[in-house]
């Protein structure tokens, strides 16, 4: 595999100035860069989204990076290039990323039953054989999508701890054999999380602000909200109407985004991150490195080359056509995951209000695309707009 060229410290700022000119940029149109905040503003007056931040980043250098519209259409508050969002399932791949340190560490392997590390999955219904750590990373484990009753309001309400949410998971029968479909899987991630807690001794959250987040310098990334970012958070918007938006009245993901998230006690590993599209760029780049970033590994080649292959052979997999399932990555496995210009191989993950990042190792390229959508709607367009006008800036 090609991995992208070591990125340096000094390109960690994504200030104004340190924003590489996309006419100097190797291998990039220049024109080309340049239509795209102006098309994503066109979807803003259309109504399509209230607003959006995109970053592309080419050979480790940022290439473009702009916010238009609106954080919050009520108040017409601006969209900002450091505004804040919920990246929803964004999270997996991070969650991926812990999994794989703590492999590296010898404290477990991707191939274990999951019941060696949590007890309580002893005897779970629905299979011939336990569920193992792949099954969860690879969303053939037979969990189902969402958490039973009586916790279905859990990611809107965040009132139980991981503990507590994941004892009630392990009494959930299987939907069927493990490793025999793929089904998307909130229950199977959180699980994971889960076993990070248990393996590193740390709570979810601490173990990806001591060994993740803060080291790649991803400082406006978090999962339980503090009062001095508020202010910077990007609320959700749904339809009210033709060419119009309204904030999210309620959400089942986090609550009204407008609240954030009060009194949570869940640390949601399966949707739970706020971050920004410079925040995001530091941890695609250490991907796109082979581990690497800043001068510090993260994981190693080998770990990196694991997780982005494909992992899920013939099953039907992927949340998109042409696509399949790495170890919490989807990977672009055919032609017809290709359709948005991204190459064989590519691989990269989406949440649920619209956002979505991805790597593509052959262009040397990493895309990052921020909104905060809610329900039916033009999102999915925007998104595909996006990626293709990302990709088509290539020229080399």
């Amino acid at each position: 595999m090609r991995f992208g060229r070591l990125f340096a410290t000094s390109l960690t700022l994504l200030s104004a100035n340190h924003l590489l000119a996309a006419d100097k940029a190797p291998g990039v149109d220049p024109e080309r860069v340049k239509r795209i905040p102006a098309r994503m503003q066109a979807f803003v007056n259309e109504g399509k989204v209230a607003g959006v931040v995109s970053l592309v980043m080419r050979h480790g250098q940022v290439v473009a990076h702009d916010a238009v519209g609106y954080q919050d259409v009520d108040s017409k508050k601006p969209m900002a290039k450091d505004s804040i969002f919920q990246i929803m399932s964004m999270t997996k791949p991070v969650v991926g990323v812990g999994i794989m340190m703590l492999a590296e560490e010898g404290l477990l392997s991707v191939s274990d039953p999951v019941e060696k590390h949590l007890p309580e999955y002893k005897g779970q219904k629905g299979g011939t054989r336990p569920i193992t750590i792949r099954d969860l990373m690879t969303h053939t484990s037979g969990l189902p999508t969402q958490p039973p009753k009586p916790i279905e309001a859990l990611y809107a309400k965040m009132d139980l701890t991981l503990a507590e949410a994941v004892k009630i998971y392990a009494t959930v029968p299987l939907d069927f054999e493990p490793g025999t479909k793929w089904q998307y899987s909130n229950m199977g991630i959180d699980t994971l999380g889960r076993i990070i807690e248990v393996k590193s001794g740390l709570a979810f959250e601490k173990f990806l602000e001591t060994r993740i987040l803060g080291p790649l310098g991803m400082k406006d990334s978090f999962i339980f909200p503090p009062a001095d970012k508020t202010g910077r958070i990007a609320l959700v918007h749904e339809v009210a109407g033709p060419g119009r938006l309204q904030r999210a009245k309620s959400l089942f993901y986090g609550g009204v985004s407008s609240a954030y998230r009060p009194n949570a006690k869940f640390s949601a590993p399966s949707y739970g991150l706020y971050s920004t599209a410079a925040d995001l760029s530091h941890f695609y780049q250490m991907m796109l490195n082979g581990g690497t970033y800043g001068g510090k590994r993260y994981l190693s080649p080998a770990s990196v080359a694991t997780m982005t292959q494909l992992q899920t052979g013939d099953i039907r997999a992927g949340n998109a056509q042409g696509n399949g399932f790495g170890l919490t990555w989807e990977v672009t496995k055919e032609a017809m995951g290709t359709l948005n210009l991204l190459s064989i191989g590519t691989y990269g993950h989406g949440g649920a209000f619209g956002t979505h990042g991805w790597v593509d190792v052959k262009k040397d390229l990493v895309g990052v695309f921020l909104i905060q959508a809610s329900g039916p709607g033009e999102a999915a367009s925007v998104k595909s707009a996006f990626m293709t006008m990302a990709g088509a800036a290539v020229v080399d």
